[in-house]
C-alpha cells in the first residue's frame, strides 16, 4: 500500500511508469482488489479525505502504443502511459467512478466463487445488482477496461471469459482435459466451436496431420469449404472468426502456431 501523498488522485497501482496488464492467479487479483478497497478506506478515514478522481489509462486512440500484439512471451500486454481522470465531484464522470468499484465488487464474488463470466453475463449481473449504474453494454465494458487499467491486470485474471465466435474444421484433433479427443473434420459443415475459456484452450491437446493451416474471414466461405471438405483435397486444418477475430480465436491461432511451427498460416480473405 502507498503512503498518504495528500493528493487528491487515488493512484493504487497506476504510477508505474510502463502501464501493463499483469496475467494472475484469481488469488493475486482478489489481492489487488483489496488492497484498492484498502486504500480507498483510508483516505476516507484521513483527516483530510479526498477521493475525488481516479486516475485511469487515457485509452483515446492517439494513446495507443501495443508493444508486439496481444500475444507475447512475456506476462504482459501494454496498454498506454497516458493518464485520464474519473471524478467523483465531477456530474459527468461521478457514475463512471461509482461503475469502477461495482465492477471490481462483482469480479471479487466471481472470483472467490471460482467461476468465469463473459462480459454478456457479467452486463446482466450488474443491471440486477445496480440497474441505476448500468444501463448498457457499452457501460460495462468501459468500467471493466478502467478497473483493468487500475488493477494493472488482464480481464480474463478478473474472471471475466472472452466471448468466441470462433470455428474450427478439418485435420486436427483437439482433446481437453477429462474430454474424448473431437475429430474435427467430423463436426459438420458448421466446424467446431473455439472455447473462450483461454485456460482451457491453454491445456487442450492438439493432433493434427495437416499440411496448412487456412484462416478464412468470411463464414459462409468456411461454411462452403468445410461443407465440400476441401481438407481431404489440401491436407489442411480451416479456422474463422466470422469476420474480426475475437481474443480467445486469436489465441487458439497462436496454440496451433507454437505447437506446429513448421506448418504454413495462409489467409483467404475477400478482395
Amino acid at each position: 500500500m502507498e503512503e498518504s501523498s495528500g493528493l487528491s488522485s487515488m493512484k493504487f497501482f497506476s504510477d508505474q511508469h510502463l502501464s501493463y496488464a499483469d496475467i494472475l492467479l484469481p488469488h493475486e487479483a482478489r489481492a489487488r482488489i483489496e488492497v484498492s478497497v484498502l486504500n480507498l478506506l483510508r483516505i476516507l478515514n484521513s483527516p483530510d479525505p479526498a477521493i475525488s478522481d481516479l486516475s485511469l489509462i487515457n485509452r483515446k486512440r492517439s494513446n495507443s502504443c501495443i508493444n508486439k500484439g496481444i500475444l507475447t512471451d512475456v506476462s504482459y500486454i501494454f496498454l498506454s502511459t497516458s493518464f485520464t481522470k474519473s471524478s467523483l465531484t465531477n456530474a459527468k464522470t461521478a457514475k463512471a467512478f461509482v461503475r469502477v468499484w461495482k465492477v471490481m465488487e462483482i469480479c471479487f464474488q466471481i472470483l472467490l466463487q471460482e467461476k468465469r463470466v463473459t462480459q454478456r453475463e457479467l452486463f446482466y449481473k450488474l443491471l440486477c445488482d445496480s440497474p441505476d449504474y448500468f444501463s448498457s453494454q457499452i457501460e460495462v465494458n468501459r468500467s471493466v477496461q478502467d478497473v483493468v487499467a487500475l488493477l494493472r491486470c488482464s480481464r480474463y485474471s478478473l474472471g471475466i471469459m472472452a466471448s468466441s465466435r470462433g470455428l474450427v474444421a478439418g485435420r486436427l484433433f483437439l482433446q481437453e482435459p477429462g474430454k474424448e479427443a473431437v475429430d474435427c473434420s467430423a463436426c459438420g459443415s458448421s466446424g467446431f466451436a473455439i472455447t473462450g475459456d483461454l485456460n482451457l484452450l491453454d491445456n487442450t491437446i492438439m493432433r493434427t496431420d495437416a499440411r496448412y493451416i487456412i484462416i478464412v474471414e468470411k463464414h459462409a466461405i468456411f461454411h462452403r469449404l468445410v461443407e465440400d471438405r476441401v481438407f481431404n483435397h489440401i491436407p489442411c486444418v480451416f479456422i474463422t472468426a466470422k469476420g474480426y477475430p475475437d481474443i480467445a480465436t486469436r489465441f487458439f491461432l497462436h496454440r496451433m502456431s507454437t505447437t506446429f511451427p513448421d506448418l504454413p498460416i495462409l489467409v483467404l480473405v475477400d478482395w
